[in-house]
């Protein structure tokens, strides 16, 4: 069990110990409270510090104002790492050189002991317990804040001119606004502020063992900021390899792209954005190794081996960024990078009932591009094709993405090896697989009936392809409200996937749910009343079906229609070699 140690502080003790040296790492994010924080750190301090702008109804003995937490661990070097509470201690910081700056000028005893205990907080000190002004007790080194240094430069100097511009700069002025406005107004009670600081507010230091182990009790804590995420701690780790290499601008303004580019295109369920490139780039990395077993390890755990070893290569950073950049081209639907047929097979995909494809497919291209980070088109068609009749059919055989690791964590590894995906252990038996979908409940909620239908829908030679942006919903050609008005021979029918089609959001919110004939015009689009043009539907097979005159969806169409799904996705199971 790891240990904890947890002592509630005043903020003299905390800050002005001897041992105290505060560390904000690299993998932090930069500073970022404004004067909306301070504003509100300075009004609770004053209002506890003077209640009813009274100084006698003060507590000295007994009254404390709790400022939170602070995570920390001590890291190698002997510093205390800050995981938790950057911000307030950061603006604590600033605030308490804000009164040292001030006391500059006072003489009398009371104020130069004052003044004293401040500088014991922001400076280190000798055994006779003088300040050292050479040497602060808070240190920043995130990689991407390029203004620390104008933090440490006003600790250090208690300056902080209008040329600076920095949040430090600005909410340092603030603090001093505040504290000149203070003594104007309050005189007789300056003295009283810096020491009600420093005795009677608190903070709760809790020191782990280890880094992992302070980002366990953050990420507990705290339910009101952002965590640090995994690509966090993996940033810091770049960041010393290429600050080693002389590269740290190089890479500090690679990083920033990145993060750019991949908050535009990944939205993934749980991390963030970073963390989602650095999983598909990892599910690379576990097949080079050869790694078969269903069981995933988490991202960090994957990464941190051997000291973060991995990262520490020189083409690690790069193979991440391209391998976003090939994402960035999937999005966009890049038909100078892609042909018409990729891009079509990857707009299927995209509505897979899971995103294990996004993994096999970053294999894929990580594994076979080339010099210039293209694909042959052939080869990826042909792929793409594959694992979607597999996946697809996955899902109703043997449903839950936990199962489909076993096939495709095998098949990342022949991908590496050179070999054809073929899922030759893993093919479906022709009578079983028909029976599974015959008896399977296409119902709304489950992601298998949308996938199934954006595959029938693209199956559809004259089907062009479709902005990827733009949001479909189910659609019952055959309406429900039709089905209570006029009975079914079969109810069953009703959610069959032969009586369902995709159709654009905003065409299905108006599609009337009577009769066929009253949904022909939203599939084909109209002028209404207004003179205002309504665009018909991108999905050809609605098109082509509300064109036929005299033309109406009736129970024996659903049925129809659904056998020609069925007859043709067995096709395309024969046709991508799937069946036995």
């Amino acid at each position: 069990m790891s240990k904890l140690n947890i002592d509630q502080k005043i903020i003299k003790d905390l800050f002005g110990g001897k041992k105290s040296d505060f560390l904000i790492p690299d993998y932090q994010r930069p500073y970022a409270w404004g004067e909306k924080e301070c504003q509100t750190l300075w009004e609770d301090i004053f209002i506890f510090a003077f209640p009813n702008n009274n100084s006698e109804e003060f507590n000295s003995e007994n009254d404390e104002y709790f400022l939170g937490p602070i995570v920390t661990f001590k890291n190698q070097d002997g510093k205390m790492e800050i995981i938790d509470g950057q911000q307030r201690l950061t603006t604590l910081m600033l605030l308490l050189r804000a009164f040292y700056d001030r006391y500059g000028n006072m003489k009398s005893p009371q104020e130069i002991k004052t003044a004293e205990l401040i500088a014991q907080c922001i400076w280190k000190t000798d055994e006779y317990d003088e300040p050292d002004k050479t040497k602060l007790k808070i240190d920043s080194e995130v990689a991407t804040d390029s203004e620390k240094d104008e933090f440490l430069t006003i600790l250090k100097t208690g300056n902080a001119p209008d040329t600076m511009k920095s949040r430090y700069a600005e909410n340092y002025r603030y603090f001093q606004r505040r504290i000149n406005n203070f003594l104007n107004d309050y005189p007789g009670y300056f003295s009283l502020l810096p020491r009600r600081i420093l005795n009677n507010c608190v903070l709760l230091p809790i020191e782990a063992e280890s880094q992992d182990t302070a980002l366990r009790i953050f990420s507990t804590l705290n339910d009101r900021g952002k965590p640090l995420s995994d690509a966090d701690i993996f940033k810091a780790q770049f960041y010393k390899h290429f600050t080693a290499t002389g590269r740290k601008d190089e890479f500090i303004q690679r990083w920033k792209e990145l993060e750019v580019l991949c908050n535009e295109i990944f939205h993934p369920i749980s991390g963030t954005p970073m963390d989602e490139a650095f999983t598909r780039y990892m599910y690379y990395e576990r097949a080079k190794l050869g790694v078969k077993s269903s069981t995933t390890e988490a991202l960090r755990k994957f990464y941190e081996k051997d000291s973060y070893a991995l990262l520490e290569k020189a083409e690690t950073f790069g193979n991440i960024v391209e391998l976003a950049k090939f994402w960035e081209s999937v999005q966009k639907q890049d038909d100078e990078r892609f042909s018409d047929r990729v891009l079509h097979r990857l707009f299927v995909l995209n509505y897979a009932p899971n995103g294990m494809w996004t993994y096999f497919v970053s294999v894929f291209y990580m594994a076979n591009r080339d010099k210039n980070g293209l694909l042959d088109d052939e080869k990826f068609y042909v792929f793409l094709n594959k694992i979607t009749a597999f996946i697809w059919t996955y899902a109703v055989v043997n449903p839950g993405v936990n199962a489909l690791r076993t096939p495709v964590f095998s098949e990342m590894i022949k991908i590496i090896n050179g070999d054809k995906v073929d899922f030759a252990e893993f093919k479906f038996e022709t009578e079983n697989t028909r029976s599974k979908f015959d008896n399977y409940s296409f119902s709304n909620n489950r992601a298998i009936t949308k996938s199934m239908l954006v595959w029938w829908a693209f199956s559809d030679d004259q089907q062009t392809l479709i902005d990827i942006n733009t949001v479909y919903e189910i659609e019952h050609i055959y309406a429900r409200k039709r089905a209570e008005n006029e009975g079914m021979k079969d109810k069953k029918n009703l959610e069959s996937l032969g009586n369902k089609a995709i159709l654009e959001k905003r065409i299905n919110i108006r599609a009337s749910d009577y009769r066929f004939a009253d949904k022909r015009k939203y599939y084909t689009g109209f002028v209404n009343a207004k003179g205002q043009k309504k665009e018909e539907s991108k999905v050809h097979e609605l098109v082509d079906m509300a064109n036929k005159a005299n033309y109406d969806f009736t129970e024996s169409e659903i049925e129809t229609r659904y056998d020609r799904i069925m007859t043709a996705f067995m096709s395309y199971l024969e046709l991508n070699g799937l069946l036995m």
